[in-house]
Order: structure tokens, then sequence, then C-alpha cells
């Protein structure tokens, strides 16, 4: 009971107070808007008929799926070519913002409801990771996703810096004016009768309750007189970014858990001749002299058959042992990257490698970030000589050491946050 007890008492501050996984959840972010963005530009010239009037899947047949089971689709809201390349255009913005990191907190909602309007317009048109991406889509709104590597971060820590020079921070007006135009955008959908299901258990509750919420929260943040509602929505907040990123790598576990389990049942799996197949399929084999050479050797399609199962059904377990866990988590992603090659579905792997991401360990990804900052400023002295060291960037590692005065600062700074602690303690 006393180590229950201890094992408690630290959880429950380490769960309120910070929002876990910084450097995941901006990796799942980059990852995923990047490889939506990516598709998005791929299939630009085909996108109507995947997406569009012209599609094998009407516009009648979408309304009539959407109209049973509830599926959101802005697209369902006019079958005109005009609108169609309007949702297309801003699902490829919101991608882009998200992959940045400006405004993220609404870039993340508009990013879910391209994701979804697309999708749930022709739900045959994908290969897998549609459905990966779809259901990421949903988890990353309520991520603090933006702490490192994006653009709210390098603003928030501009105001930081300012405020500690001038004493006070410029007004922020672009964000009061997204959500007065998100507002209004909502509430013409909502009185058009345009968002399906009810205002209590359907989209609208969601949408207007994450309206509400990010108002309320710019609001509290403005109030100097007291902190205890600003504490309790940090305190919120750390909570639900934290239990949605248990739910991304549930989700990510489950995947591999259920494919593995799967295909231990199966014949082809059994006898170690299932890999063999699906090189020689011509939707599958984009490189035929490569799919010839990998399956020439029986050894190796058995060696890749049954590496794919043992893979697959053992990730779930090597989570509870760090070096194995990086050691299966480099071998999975590797195999997706073969999976991208030599089946051509670069996309599917993509989704699949952003989503193992969430298991990188944090030194690793500090490193990978450092090298990316390295290469950015050599890219940017070539073209801009002068302008490598001047170029802003969430860079902890590389910046110079503080003077006496920001070191004195720092340690204001900490007593304060030390009295205004937010989290419970046990």
């Amino acid at each position: 009971m006393n180590r229950l007890a201890a094992v408690v008492g630290n959880g429950i501050p380490r769960v309120t107070d910070r929002a876990l996984g910084p450097y995941q959840s901006a990796i799942v972010r980059i990852g995923f808007a990047a490889t939506w963005l990516l598709f998005l530009l791929r299939e630009f010239p085909h996108r109507r008929e995947l997406y569009g009037p012209d599609g094998p899947w009407s516009w009648e047949l979408a309304q009539q799926l959407t109209a049973n089971n509830d599926a959101f689709s802005v697209l369902m809201w006019s079958d005109s070519m005009v609108w169609f390349e309007i949702v297309y255009a801003l699902a490829m913005l919101s991608g882009l913002l998200l992959l940045l990191g400006w405004r993220t907190r609404a870039a993340s909602v508009l990013f879910m409801v391209g994701v979804l309007s697309l999708q749930n317009r022709s739900v045959f048109m994908g290969d897998g990771g549609d459905n990966v991406i779809h259901l990421m889509a949903i988890y990353l709104v309520f991520t603090r996703c933006a702490q490192v590597w994006s653009l709210d971060a390098r603003r928030a820590r501009r105001t930081r810096e300012r405020q500690e020079r001038d004493g006070r921070a410029p007004e922020d007006l672009v964000g009061p004016i997204l959500w007065c135009a998100l507002g209004f955008a909502l509430l013409v959908a909502t009185f058009g009768g345009l968002v399906p299901g009810g205002l209590l258990g359907g989209w609208l509750t969601i949408f207007w309750g994450l309206w509400a919420v990010h108002g309320l929260w710019w609001a509290v943040r403005r109030a100097e007189s007291d902190i205890k509602p600003r504490v309790l929505l940090d305190i919120v907040g750390n909570l639900v970014h934290n239990a949605a990123l248990v739910v991304i790598m549930a989700e990510a576990c489950l995947i591999y858990a259920a494919a593995g389990w799967y295909k231990v049942q199966g014949a082809r799996w059994q006898d170690g001749t299932a890999a063999y197949y699906p090189l020689h399929l011509d939707y599958f084999s984009p490189w035929a002299a490569l799919s010839d050479l990998m399956t020439s050797s029986g050894t190796m399609v058995m060696l890749v058959t049954y590496g794919t199962v043992i893979a697959q059904v053992a990730f779930p377990f090597t989570l509870f042992n760090r070096r194995v866990k990086n050691i299966l988590l480099a071998v999975m992603m590797t195999e997706h990257a073969v999976i991208a090659v030599v089946l051509g579905l670069p996309f599917f792997s993509l989704a699949m490698i952003a989503a193992d991401a969430v298991f990188l360990p944090t030194p690793f990804l500090k490193r990978l970030g450092g090298w990316v900052a390295g290469a950015r400023d050599r890219v940017v002295r070539r073209v801009l000589p002068g302008r490598g060291r001047a170029l802003p960037g969430p860079r902890e590692q590389d910046s110079p050491p503080p003077s006496q005065k920001q070191n004195q600062q720092k340690q204001n700074q900490q007593e304060a946050s030390e009295e205004a602690h937010v989290g419970f303690t046990a």
C-alpha cells in the first residue's frame, strides 16, 4: 500500500503539472500534417475524380451514406464544383498551417474538418493509411502539439522576451479575429441546418464546445487579478493532452496487435509464403524487377513473412523495455519505408511512421531538431548571406549562454512559477 501510495503521489503531479511528450506530440503533428498535405498535392490533378462531383461515388450516394451514419462532411452542403474547389483548397491550407504550427488550436480543428470532409465524401478511396489519418486528425485536436517546433512556440518566446525587455507585450489581434470568424461560420452552419446531429451529443456539441473553450482560455489568460482560473484550466488542459497522447499510443499498439494476430490465423502466414503474393500483384508492383529480386529467394520470403508477424505481435509488449522498444521501433519504421518503395504505398507508410513517432525517445528527437535547424541555417546562409544566425527558431541547445541579467530574470521567473504551481500535489 505504501508503494502504491507513493506511485499515485508521484503520478498525480506529473500528469497535471505539465503536458508530457512535447517533442513526441510535435513530431506526430508534423508527420500527419505533412502526409495529408503531400497526398492532397499528389492527387491534385485527380481531385475531382477522387472526391469531387466527377467521381464514381456520386454526390447522391454520399449523401445517403452520411445521412445513415451521421458522418460529417462539409462537401455534403453543396454539389457545386466551386464549393468542392474551395473545400479542397482549405484542406490543403489547414494541413500547411498545422505543419507550421500557426494558431495550432484553430488549425487542428480545421485540419480535422478537412480530413473528415474529403474522406467521408468518398469512403472507398484509400489504402489503409487514410483510416489512421482519420483517427489521428481527431486525436490531435485534444493535444498541445505546438509546444516546440512551431510558429506558436516562436511567437510565445518572442512575447516573453519582449515583456522581459520592455515590461509589456503587444496585443494579439489575430487570435480574436480568427475566433470571431470561425464562430460566425459555425453560427451560419448551425442555423442553416448544415451540421448533422442535434445540439446535444452531435457534431454541433463538439464544434461549439471547442469554440467556447478556446474563447474561455483566451479570456482567462488575460485576467491578471486572479490566477486560480488559469491554473485550473492549465490542469484540465494538461490532463486532456496527456490522455489524448495515451490514446494515440494505444491506437498504434492496437493497429499492430490486430494486424499481427490476424496474420497468425492465416494459412499463408503460417507456412511463410504470404509476402510472396502481394509482390507479384500489378497494383502493388511499381518496380517489377525489385519485386522479382526480393522473391527470388525462398528463404528471404520466409524471413520477411515471419519477421513481419513477430514484429507486429511483439511490438506492444516491448514498450516495457526501452532498449528493446527502440530497436523494434527502428525495425518497424524501416519496414514501412520498404513498403513505401517496394509496394508503392508511400502515404500509408508515412502515416504509420508518423504514428510510430510517438514512441521515439526525447533525446533522439532533440538531436533530430538540432540537425534540422543546422541544415536550415546552412541553407539560409547560402541563399541569404548573413541571415543564418539571425533566423529565429526553437533551438534551445544551440542558443548562446545567457548573460548574468538574463540568469537573474530566469531565476525570478522560476521563483514565481513555484509560487503559482500548476497541478495537484499528493
